[in-house]
């Protein structure tokens, strides 16, 4: 593995002073989960209940908050042990469209917009309710897909609530009627796990195999990442047992990565797919994860973008995007600036103010 370039606050343009007050204030403002993972979820973080919202994949202790930022693609400062190997909860998402990148630049998928069912047979989307939805519905969360995956059924997280906002929140977990796919937006795991299943079906071989060898090997992450499914979520698939991953740590499991490869990810991503000259991911799917869904223009595909409405990022640019996962953890990247910041472990209003502090002291 080649170490990141590295640099000095000032030479990237940044206030050091300033830089370090920003991250005081994410010290300061460590997550108030559970530092037991297992015991959060056990104790009903996604206020699910008992048994159907019982834990089926791994889990691991998370460590303090710990962070990245990266200017003109160098390192300016990190801050705890980005070394550790942590669990990043629906950070995956993001994870997964890259993955679904690979497939559209090798043919896999030729159109996004296509049915997933003429892609491959008996995937889940074949009665009424699933067989007109696309990939594009899937990643954009506005797929409505019905069904039960891994012992978890769909409505487990109808009417969840990730925005702050929703009137509805209240009705968490229950069922609600069905709209037509591709005109009602909803963030729900168990939906985007079915897209993860559809996806390793599509390879014909473990995601993580896929994301090693077409994304992580070539802009030179370590080998200690991991990615998980869930203890029911082994299939048969070409002659192998393979394990569906997951595409977030709801119920476990997921993406368990540490701050420097998420660093590396969000500066491929700057880099609009491209890794010391080659292409590791083609810049049009880049855009397309960029732009606005219609029915929720904070939302791309499985990334997080700073809408003027709706964005998390006020004052930050129009154009900066994220990845975000439970604690609150982000891989925040601003075209503008230049700029690449990972974090780990931030209390979820904090979030806002803490890029603010960061954008402090790049304009300083």
């Amino acid at each position: 593995m080649k170490p990141l370039p590295q640099t000095y606050p000032e030479k990237a343009g940044l206030n050091s002073e300033l830089l370090e007050k920003a991250i005081q204030f994410a010290v300061d403002n460590e997550s108030s989960m559970n530092r037991d993972i297992g015991a959060a979820l056990e104790q009903g973080h996604f206020e699910e209940p008992w048994p159907i919202g019982k834990t089926i994949g791994p889990v691991k202790n998370r460590k303090a908050g710990s962070g990245v930022i990266l200017r003109h693609g160098e390192v300016v400062q990190t801050w705890g042990d980005v070394e550790y190997t942590d669990m990043t909860f629906s950070i995956s998402k993001s994870y997964l469209a890259l993955c679904m990148g690979i497939a559209v630049k090798d043919g896999l998928i030729p159109d996004v917009h296509q049915p997933i069912r003429a892609t491959i047979e008996n995937g889940g989307f074949d009665n009424d309710q699933n067989q007109t939805i696309t990939w594009a519905h899937m990643l954009q969360l506005t797929s409505e897909w019905e069904g039960t995956l891994w012992d978890k059924p769909d409505w487990i997280d109808r009417y969840r609530d990730v925005i702050g906002n929703s009137p509805t929140a209240s009705l968490k977990g229950t069922k609600r009627p069905l709209q037509q796919p591709g005109t009602y937006w909803e963030y729900n795991d168990v939906r985007v796990n079915q897209l993860s299943y559809a996806l390793m079906r599509t390879f014909g071989r473990p995601l993580p195999e896929v994301l090693k060898e077409t994304i992580m090997d070539p802009i030179g992450a370590s080998n200690t990442w991991e990615w998980h499914g869930y203890e029911n979520s082994w299939v048969e698939l070409n002659g192998r047992k393979i394990q569906s991953v997951s595409g977030g740590a709801h119920w476990g499991g997921g993406l368990w990565i540490n701050s420097m490869d998420h660093a590396r990810i969000g500066q491929l991503m700057l880099n609009k797919g491209q890794w010391a000259d080659a292409e590791i991911i083609p810049e049009e799917w880049i855009d397309q994860c960029l732009t606005p869904c219609a029915l929720a223009p904070y939302y791309g595909y499985l990334w997080w973008l700073n809408a003027p409405e709706g964005g998390m990022f006020p004052g930050a640019p129009t154009n900066a995007y994220c990845a975000m996962g439970v604690g609150t953890q982000i891989i925040y990247v601003d075209p503008d600036n230049d700029l690449v910041v990972v974090a780990r472990w931030i209390e979820k209003d904090k979030v806002s103010e803490f890029i603010k502090l960061i954008l402090a002291a790049v304009r300083s």
